[in-house]
């Protein structure tokens, strides 16, 4: 029961939560870009473009943060240089697609970008190919 409740942490422990929560957030994310895909089918294409660059453009850049940066935290690979235009992605969903909506619509974006900080923040973890790439160094 002190377990429980001790505040001390193991570093393993510690790996295998950032383990979890890179691989968890990754797979959840794959799934929206993979959607994304088919709006690529629609003539014309209807996404939001948010700076300027056309909607075809936007929606690219949208579905390479979804699914190619998910996947390099899947692998672990380039974590922290590979949230950052997730969390970017997550504060125009927020804060721009979903900014009149009520918290309820804004709420999951959230949860999303505050796991993308915490992995800017930590890194990968032991349990990735960012750290054989380190070891091998």
């Amino acid at each position: 029961m002190k377990k429980i409740f001790s505040v001390s942490r193991s570093s393993e422990h510690v790996d295998i939560a950032i383990l979890l929560a890179r691989i968890s957030i990754a797979i959840l994310m794959l799934t929206h870009g993979i959607s994304k895909i088919a709006l690529f089918n629609e003539t014309p294409v209807q996404f939001m473009d948010f700076i300027g660059l056309g909607t075809e453009m936007s929606l690219a850049l949208a579905i390479f943060a979804e699914m190619g940066c998910s996947v390099l935290i899947l692998l672990g690979l380039g974590t922290r240089v590979a949230v950052i235009p997730l969390i970017i992605t997550m504060l125009v969903a927020v804060f721009i697609v979903h900014g009149a909506d009520p918290f309820a619509k804004q709420e999951m974006g959230l949860h999303y970008l505050l796991v993308y900080i915490m992995l800017l923040l930590t890194g990968s973890g032991k349990y990735s190919l960012d750290s054989l790439v380190t070891a091998k160094r």
